[in-house]
């Protein structure tokens, strides 16, 4: 898309959260590497750029610098912590390192007449995170805020519109950061709001109509989840004709999940949703692999023998689609480089190269919510749009060791009450996920006058923005006792129910 504001990742863990706010405001913007080329950065047309945050020292020897020309261009910058620091040494400013660094709320004042701070009160709480901190700024620029122990917090040059800050205006502690930001945004650099929903769908059906105006068709797979539905309705919407979505049955789904997809997709859009039963093949593959990490490869790898053969039963396929969203591109383009892998992912992996497919991406420029209000838009059920995540390998990284049929309806009915539970005291849409996972254990119990011998289920509701951290849910203890009392009395084979406490980090959302 063109217009907006284009944002330089210097490594700062917040620099997601610089896209988010802007966009929050109505206004496109898009993150590049920190060392984008000006040409890469202008195809975009920016009418103003943002330096992100970073650990690294500008002094560094391998500190993270702008392309040539980047800093010289016509258009305003704002440069946040690390990149204040770029700007004063671009300047002929000067950066220290050497005090003591500053992490964590301080109350930051200003002087009241940069446009930067218009409408915000001085003395309110920042959010700081810094080691290195500006101490001379360049001719030409002013100090126009400081804290009690940092002489220089934000700096301004209005007649080239290049402004710095010490502390971080994305994140949520700084109280007045949003303000900031559309100071800068709309006011200061005058860019204007461009960015929603209605207008990206657009766009997005013009794209795929444009990429397949010469014949072929597209297949997904479809696995009900939200990503995957709301690149089926897009598709449907661009290429009716020529779409097909493949859903297979891995065996691994929860209570009417398989039924609930075809009603939806089938019936209700009428799209000719190609269903296939693997069920077999995945329950025969995990028998008596207890490993997650093998459970999540054998998975991928079945997943992609019953994808290729459903696809080659289909003719005329040039295109796969899909579900790939912005924080994934994000992490592929940061200048840290793709995190650490804690286990693999959620999704199931591409298909082979032999299968010669063009890949279509519809939703690459998008958050998860943004996602969400697409799918509204596109007339997907609320019930489908706001469900919570599902794990690709489904059921299987839930069930604590070896995969079985009688393990599944155990996990299957319990995980029916806990959720049908939360929809009907309204508790649902206040949890990010919940779930229930079956445990490799069995403990002692009392059914009546006898003695019981069963296994247990753990349950785990927990509240997050976007699944990179997350806190249990504090659910009363009326409604916990409720659904373990439903659990054990309904479900054969059980006798004992936990809730899991942890948040994330340390632990993971999933058990597996």
């Amino acid at each position: 898309m063109k217009g907006g504001v284009a944002v330089l990742d210097f490594g700062s863990q917040y620099n997601q959260l610089i896209v988010r706010r802007v966009r929050e405001m109505g206004t496109y913007c898009e993150l590049f590497p920190g060392d984008a080329g000006l040409g890469e950065i202008l195809t975009m047309e920016p009418s103003a750029l943002i330096l992100s945050g970073g650990p690294s020292s500008v002094y560094g020897d391998d500190a993270p610098r702008p392309a040539p020309g980047v800093l010289d261009v016509n258009i305003p910058i704002l440069g946040i912590c690390y990149g204040m620091q770029l700007l004063a040494l671009h300047g002929k400013g000067r950066v220290e390192g050497g005090h003591q660094g500053e992490y964590g709320p301080a109350l930051l004042h200003h002087r009241g007449d940069s446009r930067l701070f218009d409408s915000i009160e001085s003395g309110l709480r920042a959010w700081m995170s810094h080691g290195d901190r500006v101490v001379m700024v360049p001719p030409e620029y002013d100090v126009v805020a400081w804290t009690d122990s940092l002489p220089i917090a934000a700096m301004a040059n209005p007649e080239r519109g290049r402004y710095g800050v010490q502390f971080h205006p994305e994140v949520n502690h700084t109280v007045f950061g949003r303000k900031l930001l559309e100071n800068f945004v709309l006011g200061i650099s005058g860019t204007g709001r461009n960015w929603n929903m209605e207008t990206f769908a657009e766009e997005a059906v013009q794209k795929v109509r444009l990429e397949l105006e010469d014949g072929g068709k597209v297949i997904l797979g479809l696995s009900g989840g939200v990503d995957s539905s709301v690149v089926a309705a897009l598709l449907h919407r661009a290429v009716p004709g020529r779409f097909v979505p493949i859903f297979i049955d891995n065996g691994l789904l929860r209570m009417g999940e398989k039924e609930t997809v075809v009603k939806t997709f089938r019936d209700h859009f009428g799209m000719p949703l190609e269903v296939i039963d693997g069920s077999g093949e995945f329950l025969r593959a995990l028998s008596g692999v207890s490993d997650p990490e093998k459970k999540r490869r054998i998975i991928g790898r079945v997943f992609i023998e019953l994808f290729e053969k459903a696809a080659s039963g289909i003719e005329g396929i040039t295109h796969l689609a899909q579900g790939t969203l912005y924080p994934d591109v994000i992490e592929s383009v940061s200048f840290k480089g793709p995190s650490a892998t804690i286990k693999s992912h959620h999704n199931v992996g591409g298909l082979p190269e032999r299968m010669k497919l063009k890949l279509l991406e519809p939703l690459r420029e998008l958050f998860k919510d943004e996602v969400r209000e697409l799918g509204l838009r596109l007339g997907l059920p609320p019930a489908l749009v706001y469900r919570h995540p599902f794990p690709g390998p489904g059921l299987a990284v839930r069930i604590l060791g070896d995969v079985t049929v009688a393990d599944l309806e155990i996990l299957r009915k319990a995980d029916r009450i806990f959720v049908d539970y939360l929809k009907e005291n309204d508790l649902y849409d206040e949890i990010w996920q919940a779930f229930a996972v079956l445990l490799p254990v069995r403990t002692v119990g009392v059914m009546g006058d006898e003695r019981t011998y069963d296994r247990v289920i753990a349950l785990r509701a927990v509240t997050s923005t976007d699944g990179m951290t997350a806190d249990w849910y504090r659910m009363d203890s009326e409604h916990l006792a409720a659904i373990s009392s439903a659990i054990v009395n309904n479900v054969k084979g059980v006798n004992r129910v936990v809730y899991d406490v942890s948040t994330k980090p340390p632990g993971t959302i999933e058990w597996e």
